[in-house]
């Protein structure tokens, strides 16, 4: 079935599954699941053992799954990031749809997911294909803004040609760095997770393979999302979070 969504805002039992009764249950099971996968447990087995004990739907697990993290790469994540004011005369390698799509979510006021890692993650899945939304060329302002405000030198967007429509957001990009007078290059190629990680750039991206191998990188859709986006959905599931952590979406 073709994508036809016109955002990438939240799913309609996302009010359901994601209510702040539910935020505690849920950053306790990814305690849990992190835990699990500091002691070398598949991620699959850990999760199931994971969602069932807290009797979570689906939806509700890929959210814990992806905001928990080993204590080794926690700690490898933290060592490895820059601060905002490293990125000044720096350039950038950016992993193009894993950046976009999160802050057209956040201005949606899709589920945005602050891990335990404090990468801000999506919960929105493109299944081999990317979709124009009508925030799409707000996303491409916020971050061109952002990055000149970081004063990095240059960037580089990396595109996954298997997926679709990469090369009209390869134009909307170019468009948007013409007008903002950003310094960026783009490049659509097979896969760019080997290049992202081996990159001597700073990288951009909230992938946790990448973060698990790349040599610096910088948390920009938080950076954006904070600055820029303030009726974001944002939910915090970091260890330790305070009570007062969850921004509901606008009615």
């Amino acid at each position: 079935m073709p994508d036809s969504r016109e955002h990438r805002g939240p799913h309609p039992d996302d009010e359901r599954l994601f209510a702040a009764e539910h935020v505690p249950l849920l950053r306790e099971a990814v305690t849990h699941l992190s835990w699990l996968l500091s002691h070398r447990y598949a991620w699959k087995s850990a999760l199931k053992l994971v969602g069932d004990r807290f009797a979570l739907t689906e939806r509700q697990r890929t959210a814990v799954l992806r905001s928990a993290c080993a204590d080794q790469s926690l700690e490898r994540r933290n060592t490895v990031e820059v601060s905002s004011a490293a990125l000044r005369g720096q350039p950038l390698a950016i992993d193009g749809f894993n950046l976009l799509t999160t802050i057209e979510a956040a201005l949606s006021q899709g589920v945005i997911l602050i891990g335990r890692d404090g990468c801000f993650r999506d919960m929105a899945s493109m299944h081999g294909s990317y979709r124009r939304v009508a925030e799409t060329v707000r996303a491409l302002e916020l971050i061109a803004d952002s990055v000149g405000q970081l004063g990095a030198e240059s960037c580089v967007w990396l595109l996954d040609s298997p997926v679709s429509n990469s090369g009209r957001l390869k134009g909307m990009i170019q468009d948007v760095a013409a007008t903002r007078g950003w310094a960026t290059t783009v490049q659509i190629v097979p896969d760019p997770d080997p290049l992202l990680a081996a990159s001597s750039d700073i990288v951009v991206s909230a992938d946790s393979q990448i973060l698990d191998q790349c040599g610096r990188w910088f948390n920009l859709a938080a950076w954006v999302i904070e600055d820029e986006v303030n009726d974001a959905w944002s939910i915090d599931l970091r260890d330790g979070a305070g009570p007062n952590v969850l921004t509901q979406p606008i009615p």
